[in-house]
């Protein structure tokens, strides 16, 4: 079913423009609209987990994606206070072996370019910049977007991609606010020469205790290195990027070992981000419309699957348009009842591991021999179902 009108996409991030790079390829034209002056993509690294490179095999993406990426040796906890290792998994080999793909890193902004490259290569995408989506209305054929200024925009249909405070979600979910956890993260990179040789590590290590926790990893083929320190917290700004205040970290991280001590004292400047998720929902479209990403799902960082999430998003989403021959309004409620209880699954798990990460008294010791266990010594293992991934030629059969 063809339509004179393109698929409008609210947020140029990389779920939109995951989404906008697969629906070209199958012949939509395709406007995404991002409301910043220019595209780009907020934040420090992020992790790509097997599930994830599954969907670049799909996109054709891996050789590039790879290219910007770090392969850590191995995912490890130590205890933030002691110093004690809890837990080590090795990746590499045995991650490619066990989930058929690798469990690697990225600079955030190098994984949003390789999406803005694929997207600016494709002659049906229109990629607009200042283009704030203030409301919308639909009809049987198409849906109406007005943007801030007054421009008002005909598409075929409407995909909201524009994050936790999706302006999109308010009309078609209403929900209200995100749920604030309570936990705050404080992100910064280093330059590798800013890092001491006995505190640098190619593993993802996460150092867990009491309400805190540092996660740090290398970036861009070992060139930088990526910090997240986060705790528990009263403090409350909405939106991202902030900057943080660097006396209530050294205070919240006062106890840690030395080691850690001595990483967070290299950060001069750190930027703050409130973490914030909502209550898994089953329904996030109407007709024309839908959801996708943090707009649809968003979740806390505990099991680094945000942007993973709104990848397989937008590859279900295209299965769907395909499976019903471009039926728009029964493509998107196929797309959504394929993905929200996966999705929702991931919401709730991010936040049960945000406790494990944080734990104190009987918790910490249950933690510790849970994952010190050969039973569980993946502490990780749990988590097969996530990494395992989608399979796209499967999933509307």
């Amino acid at each position: 079913m063809t339509s004179p009108h393109p698929i409008l996409i609210a947020g140029g991030g990389i779920g939109g423009l995951a989404t906008a790079l697969v629906l070209a390829r199958d012949g939509h034209a395709v406007t995404v609209l991002e409301q910043a002056a220019s595209f780009g993509e907020i934040g420090t690294g992020i992790q790509l987990g097997p599930n994830i490179f599954r969907m670049f095999a799909y996109l054709g993406l891996t050789d590039v994606v790879s290219k910007v990426s770090f392969f850590p040796p191995g995912l490890g906890m130590n205890d933030v206070r002691t110093g004690e290792k809890i837990v080590r998994v090795p990746l590499g080999d045995m991650a490619r072996a066990t989930y058929g793909f690798p469990y690697g890193v990225i600079y955030r902004a190098d994984l949003h370019q390789v999406f803005l490259d694929a997207c600016a290569a494709q002659d049906n995408v229109t990629l607009r910049t200042s283009a704030k989506v203030e409301s919308f209305a639909q009809s049987e054929s198409s849906v109406q977007v007005h943007l801030a200024g007054g421009e008002v925009l005909q598409g075929a249909a409407l995909i909201g991609a524009d994050g936790i405070w999706s302006k999109v979600r308010e009309v078609v979910v209403g929900d209200g606010k995100p749920r604030v956890s309570g936990h705050i993260a404080y992100r910064a990179v280093l330059t590798r020469e800013n890092v001491p040789a006995h505190l640098w590590s190619d593993d993802v290590l996460l150092w867990g205790g009491e309400k805190t926790h540092l996660v740090h990893y290398p970036l861009r083929r070992g060139e930088l290195f990526n910090l997240v320190a986060v705790f528990h917290s009263n403090k409350y700004d909405e939106g991202w990027n902030t900057f943080g205040d660097t006396a209530e970290l050294t205070e919240r991280f006062s106890q840690a070992c030395p080691q850690v001590r001595e990483l967070l004292g290299k950060i001069e400047t750190w930027k703050m981000w409130v973490l914030c998720d909502r209550e898994p929902v089953k329904n996030w479209t109407d007709r024309r419309v839908t959801l996708l990403g943090d707009a649809a799902h968003p979740m806390l960082q505990y099991l680094a699957q945000g942007a993973g999430q709104a990848i397989e998003d937008a590859v279900v989403l295209r299965e769907a348009l395909r499976f019903t021959h471009g039926d728009i309004p029964q493509a998107f409620q196929k797309y959504q009842q394929a993905r929200y209880l996966r999705t929702g699954r991931v919401q709730l798990t991010a936040r049960f591991y945000g406790d494990i990460y944080h734990a104190a008294g009987v918790q910490r010791e249950l933690r510790n021999q849970m994952f010190q266990s050969e039973k569980e010594s993946a502490g990780f293992a749990g988590l097969q179902w996530m990494y395992d991934g989608i399979e796209p030629s499967k999933l509307f059969k």
